[in-house]
């Protein structure tokens, strides 16, 4: 039916509690748009049933009448309707294999798949994304860690007063915590045997600045990566700052040519003819915050090799916790051997056996790898996305997904992101069928 859309039901995973539209933005469409709004009961969803009904949403568990169907994370095929067209991430991109069933049942039912992280402007940055919320979360769950690291270490630090992000009402009362702690850093300072404490940024992106601007709610100082070792020699350290170093692609990768500079376009076209740079610095760091984009032909940041060299070196390395926000598993840090969710968020990467201890106790570095960071703080992170899809809905609810690919009368953002149509990969894509199962 045009001009209806459902809403479904995230089935995914127990601690998913984001939506893609909230009560605001249904009310918004049903009453500027005349839209038909169905949503489907989920008493995980941080906006309650009630909400959406007083917005004008019917509630139901059947979203055939719906044109077009709206989720967030993945949707197995118990529910994915024949014939219809469907809107989330759906992590196939890269050929991703633990989707390929998936992707091949969305052809054989011929239905029309959407994907968010690929709407993108003119410019190419994205429109539609938690990417900002994936940041906060991170952080404030990466300084949960260290507090209970540091706990466990017998060392008492205001981290330890730094609660899991989803034990907050909202982003504000989790940043008045964390700047809390900064005034008491500032003021009475932090264990010698901590300092200096050294915080590491990967990342160009939404995550990583808004990783960053949580970070900034303690007090700091910045520096750069290639001042580190002098400035560790120096030995002019305080106990009431903490030190903050960005690192950029050139800290972090170098030229197999020994003296050859760094260049962004070779190593995007040719990634093989660059190495790791970035291990030299680990030793300085206390926390590593990552949030690069990257992809299998890149090298790694970070290998198990070299974290298992450090801790066989150094009685106590001054590493103590990774907040992996790419969270790529077996990707740019290599210790992300596995994903985690808020329920068990941290393990222990042991560095003599490469095992992993669920927890914050072990000799090796903590690892924070929440592959759903977003959904730690949902009302907020869900009122964004919305705010973003929400003027594409209605044209993307009037359209006939029976027409052709090219004759489709859908947003410009939105054509790029249509992976499949008619039962067939869209032209863009069809480079996925050699990861198809055979």
């Amino acid at each position: 039916m045009l001009k209806c859309i459902g809403i479904r039901r995230e089935t995914k995973d127990k601690t998913q509690r984001r939506a893609p539209l909230s009560p605001t933005h249904v009310r918004a469409l049903v009453r500027k748009h005349g839209i038909r709004v169905l949503v489907e009961p989920w008493p995980q969803r941080v906006f309650p049933d009630a909400e959406y009904r007083r917005a004008g949403a019917e509630i139901t568990d059947d979203l055939s009448s719906a044109n077009i169907i709206f989720g967030v994370k993945e949707v197995t095929s118990d529910y994915l309707l024949e014939h219809k067209a469907y809107c989330f991430f759906s992590h196939t991109i890269k050929g991703q294999e633990y989707n390929m069933d998936m992707l091949q049942t969305i052809l054989d039912r011929n239905i029309s798949l959407f994907d968010y992280e690929l709407v993108k402007d003119n410019e190419g940055k994205r429109i539609v994304f938690f990417g900002d919320y994936a940041g906060y979360a991170g952080m404030i769950d990466t300084l949960w860690a260290l507090g209970r690291r540091l706990s466990s270490e017998g060392i008492r630090t205001p981290f330890s007063g730094i609660k899991y992000a989803n034990k907050y009402e909202s982003l504000e009362e989790a940043s008045a915590a964390i700047h809390k702690a900064g005034r008491r850093i500032a003021r009475n300072g932090l264990p010698r045997e901590l300092v200096p404490f050294v915080v590491g940024f990967t990342g160009y992106g939404r995550v990583s600045t808004a990783a960053q601007n949580v970070f900034d709610l303690l007090p700091y100082e910045e520096m750069e990566p290639q001042d580190l070792p002098a400035f560790m020699q120096g030995r002019k350290f305080s106990n009431r700052v903490l030190y903050k170093v960005k690192f950029q692609k050139p800290d972090m990768f170098q030229h197999l040519v020994r003296g050859k500079k760094f260049n962004v376009k070779e190593f995007t076209r040719y990634p093989y003819r660059y190495v790791n740079r970035f291990e030299r610095y680990v030793p300085f760091l206390s926390i590593i915050v990552n949030g690069i984009y990257w992809e299998p032909q890149f090298p790694s940041l970070l290998s198990k090799r070299y974290i298992k060299t450090l801790f066989a070196i150094e009685r106590r390395p001054r590493l103590r916790v990774i907040g992996d926000i790419t969270c790529d598993v077996e990707g740019s840090i290599e210790l992300t051997v596995k994903t985690t969710d808020s329920r068990n968020p941290l393990y222990v990467f042991e560095a003599r056996t490469g095992k992993t201890i669920d927890g914050w106790r072990g000799r090796g570095p903590v690892v924070l790898a929440v592959d759903m960071l977003p959904t730690e703080l949902p009302r907020e992170a869900s009122e964004a996305f919305g705010t973003g899809l929400l003027p594409f809905v209605p044209k993307l609810a009037a359209a006939s997904y029976s027409k052709n690919w090219n004759t489709l009368n859908i947003p410009s953002e939105f054509r790029d992101a249509l992976i499949t149509h008619h039962g067939h990969l869209t032209p863009c894509f069809t480079y996925l069928k050699k990861h198809l199962p055979k």
